[in-house]
């Protein structure tokens, strides 16, 4: 390969944690979401069937994919597919301890990672010495020994190959795939496989009688363009080559940073102020808190909220100057709340902080607060 690019994604990375602490339940469909809540394994894990809120399911075990629960599925359906799974809470502080942990064991044998999540990480092993496949089982060794989780690595020479190859033998994989191996690995493949193809995208495509990437693929190059558009018909017929030119970025810059609450029941602007107000007012100081041990501060505000009826709505507002204070943030939020018509009840609320910037950047603050008021009323 001119390059060598690993895509190591993590297994069923919330619930293999968890059967670290509970491996009793090893084998079992194990289900991830709702409320954190105590546990008490003596006396029986609770089950997904006795569930009622409006949870989504955080990840699932491979045991309860096999019964069609998957992640950002709603807890009341996946009760319906899978009645007697165990219904673990998620512990994000165990799931970050261990992101870490296997993400240095990595940096131990290959330094060049971008970071792409808390459970994936991309790889640039083109300078490092070995062979490919011995490498890779290098890495997964040491990941395992570091953390005790298994994890699939796809080796390709690029990117967009490498995501779909540590898809193909999972969990515990290991696919290597070079570009002579695409008519045979990569073509037979649904074009949905491809990361950047989503359900709309699918759906056209497969209207248009597109069901494979081979079929992508022979599909002539200004038809995608005349059916997708100048920008992503080009690229729908280059990914469906093999062809992906991106470098392994060490560092990114986030774009925003946000925090967001699902209700377990829907709640009424009116009737529920003073909770929402409260949930509004932790948000803020929760995004507060990320921008300052993350060392930024933003200038766009903004706040999301949505209908029972799964609509969703967001305002924003650009303030003179950046802030990382809580109380500013709560100010700008309640400016963009009064854009709002509330015409139902509510079933999510999210706030976040967009245009970025470090400090001594032009418009970071200089030491203080914006002043924002005092004695704030939200949900007028």
């Amino acid at each position: 390969m001119s390059r060598r690019i690993a895509h190591l994604d993590m297994d069923a990375f919330y619930a293999s944690v968890e059967l670290l602490r509970y491996p009793q339940l090893t084998g079992q469909p194990v289900v991830v979401g709702g409320r954190r809540g105590m546990l008490s394994p003596e006396e029986g894990f609770p089950r997904l069937r006795d569930y009622v809120g409006r949870g989504v399911a955080t990840t699932a075990s491979y045991a309860a994919r096999a019964l069609g629960v998957h992640s950002g599925m709603g807890l009341m359906k996946a009760a319906a597919l899978a009645p007697d799974a165990i219904l673990l809470p998620a512990n994000f502080d165990d799931y970050i301890r261990y992101s870490r942990l296997f993400k240095a064991a990595v940096a131990e044998i290959a330094p060049h990672i971008e970071d792409r999540g808390i459970d994936e990480i991309y790889i640039d092993l083109t300078d490092v010495a070995g062979e490919t496949v011995e490498l890779a089982q290098r890495i997964k060794d040491a990941v395992r020994a570091a953390t005790g989780l298994a994890c699939s690595i796809g080796i390709t020479p690029n990117k967009l190959l490498s995501k779909i190859a540590s898809d193909l033998q999972k969990p515990d994989g290991l696919t290597v795939i070079d570009e002579i191996d695409i008519p045979t690995r990569i073509w037979p493949l649904p074009a949905r496989k491809i990361n950047g193809i989503g359900p709309r995208a699918n759906e056209r495509l497969e209207a248009l009688g597109i069901h494979s990437i081979g079929e992508l693929a022979a599909a002539a190059p200004d038809f995608l363009v005349d059916e997708f558009g100048q920008h992503y018909g080009r690229w729908l017929h280059e990914a469906a080559h093999g062809r992906d030119e991106r470098p392994v970025v060490t560092e990114r810059e986030p774009k925003s940073i946000s925090r967001e609450t699902t209700f377990e029941r829907d709640l009424d602007v009116r009737a529920h102020r003073d909770e929402l107000t409260a949930i509004l007012v932790k948000l803020c100081e929760r995004v507060a808190g990320d921008l300052t041990r993350k060392g930024y501060a933003g200038r766009t505000i903004g706040v999301k909220l949505r209908y029972a009826d799964f609509r969703t709505v967001t305002r924003d507002v650009t303030l003179d100057r950046a802030t990382d204070d809580a109380a500013a943030i709560l100010a700008a939020v309640r400016s963009c709340l009064k854009r709002i018509r509330f015409e139902q009840r509510l079933r999510l609320l999210g706030v976040r902080v967009g245009s970025l910037l470090r400090p001594g950047e032009p418009g970071s603050p200089e030491g203080h607060a914006p002043d924002v008021g005092v004695n704030l009323r939200l949900f007028d």
